[in-house]
């Protein structure tokens, strides 16, 4: 038994250990990170990219699925970015309600000819609208048969979209309106191929939207989509842009993200089979790039420029991150090769097997090592005292993490308003352990299992509510 313990503790004692100086790393990075960003903002000039008529072309691509509540304004919105060469592709994936209906209503759409080329696999596309106005003639509307996931229509707008660059959204989000010119900077800037780019994401959940337009960010009032503001803040600040630093971004956003579109094309495009298709897609570029033997980057920018509605009910959640877990590790089976594979550089050495030790492991770890401590806790094999002050001192340092993540983020962009929203979500940060990450930790699990039995995955319909556009007092 003693063995036993000793190798128990041991293996929990050097993984903590790992990850303690893997998060103090992204900690130093990211401060790095984000002021190298800042320093590059202070001698930039905008308006030469929204001024200029050799600006790089950008599809804006935005899946929509029985979006009728929030489609117009967010159509409108995505029509009024400040960049001189861009288009938007609206793909409805054979939307049940009304969704089509309205965008050919308000944007007085006809079905035009249009000869497609299918460089990446999706389903039937059934019909192509634009509009009569000319003040629309950015706006293209594709009909589509249903696909049954969000890549697949992602797909469909890549074959039918004009320019080498893609913006990848949702029809839900509210991007800010220098986005395109934001991440198209880092493109630009970059020594290397640049093969995509993110930027923070943000709950729109409670924040006062006019027309699909953010007026004013305000603090979730679910307590569920706050908990998601504080980690997207911690994720996004600490974690992408510590990665950042060393070009070792392991994902890029669903929500919104920049690709090169010849980079993506020649990876496949996305795939419909995969439940994790953003980080699935990046893996497949990084791979290419690296089969190739083509230097690349991708790059993380710390400005928040899109804000979308997250999940407020325990299922709506539970659902996603079981996709979420399931889809990671589909891509870790799939892409087992690249795992500690020089061939594939920075990508094989350090962002795939991060993702599989720490990202994929961690709940698992986290959950077995709970259960056995509390079997040799109970039978006086472990000093209490000792455990229980190691258990303190993960707590104090994930609050540290995170209420440093979100001072650190009000300081430098205040997209808060209100003092009362930031003292409001450091509470968040001390909640965080008992209530949120258990969620997130379970979550994970059922999506291993699921995934290992085989179950189908039903995608489901995310439940919209709208964002509201009364104006909190306070």
């Amino acid at each position: 038994m003693k063995q036993f313990v000793l190798s128990i503790d041991i293996f929990f004692g050097i993984y903590c250990m790992l990850l303690f100086l893997v998060y103090l790393m992204l900690f130093r990075m990211s401060l790095l990170s984000i002021r190298q960003n800042l320093q590059k903002k202070a001698y930039r000039r905008p308006q030469t990219l929204v001024e200029s008529e050799i600006s790089p072309g950008i599809s804006i691509i935005a899946p929509a699925y029985n979006e009728s509540i929030t489609i117009v304004n967010n159509v409108r919105s995505l029509m009024t970015l400040f960049y001189p060469r861009y288009e938007v592709v609206i793909v409805n994936d054979g939307s049940k309600d009304d969704t089509l209906q309205k965008l050919i209503d308000e944007f007085d759409l006809i079905p035009i000819d249009f000869a497609v080329d299918y460089l990446v696999p999706c389903k039937e596309i059934k019909s192509i609208y634009k509009s009569k106005d000319i003040s629309h003639k950015r706006l293209t509307v594709v009909d589509k048969v249903n696909g049954g996931s969000k890549a697949d229509a992602v797909n469909a707008g890549i074959n039918v979209s004009a320019f080498p660059y893609i913006l990848n959204t949702d029809v839900d989000c509210v991007l800010a309106n220098d986005t395109l010119t934001r991440l198209m900077e880092a493109v630009l800037d970059a020594q290397n191929r640049v093969i995509a780019v993110g930027a923070t994401l943000r709950m729109s959940n409670s924040s006062y939207i006019d027309s699909g337009t953010l007026v004013e960010a305000a603090l979730p009032e679910p307590l569920l989509a706050r908990f998601q503001e504080m980690e997207y803040i911690r994720s996004y600040l600490l974690g992408k842009m510590g990665w950042n630093y060393l070009n070792c971004i392991p994902n890029v956003s669903g929500g919104l993200g920049l690709f090169d579109k010849e980079i993506l094309i020649a990876s496949g495009g996305y795939d419909p089979k995969s439940l994790g298709e953003d980080m699935e897609m990046i893996t497949r570029m990084c791979i290419t790039m690296c089969d190739n033997n083509q230097k690349y980057e991708v790059k993380y920018i710390p400005q928040t420029l899109c804000w979308t509605e997250g999940p407020d009910s325990l299922r709506m959640l539970i659902r996603q991150r079981v996709r979420w877990a399931r889809g990671l590790m589909q891509i870790i089976r799939t892409h087992r090769k690249v795992f500690f594979n020089p061939e594939y550089k920075r990508f094989g050495m350090i962002v795939f097997p991060y993702n599989t030790i720490f990202e994929f492991l961690a709940p698992i770890v986290e959950v077995l090592g709970i259960f056995i401590y509390i079997y040799l806790i109970s039978i006086g094999h472990i000093n209490t005292k000792m455990a229980l002050l190691l258990l303190g001192f993960v707590y104090v340092f994930s609050v540290f993490l995170t209420s440093f993540s979100i001072l650190l983020d009000n300081y430098v962009f205040k997209y808060y308003n209100r003092r009362r929203d930031i003292v409001r979500l450091c509470i968040t940060a001390f909640l965080e352990p008992f209530l949120y990450h258990p969620l997130i930790v379970y979550s994970s699990l059922k999506g291993y299992v699921q995934e290992l039995f085989g179950k189908k995955h039903a995608w489901g319909e995310m439940e919209r509510k709208g964002i509201t556009n009364n104006r909190k007092n306070g």
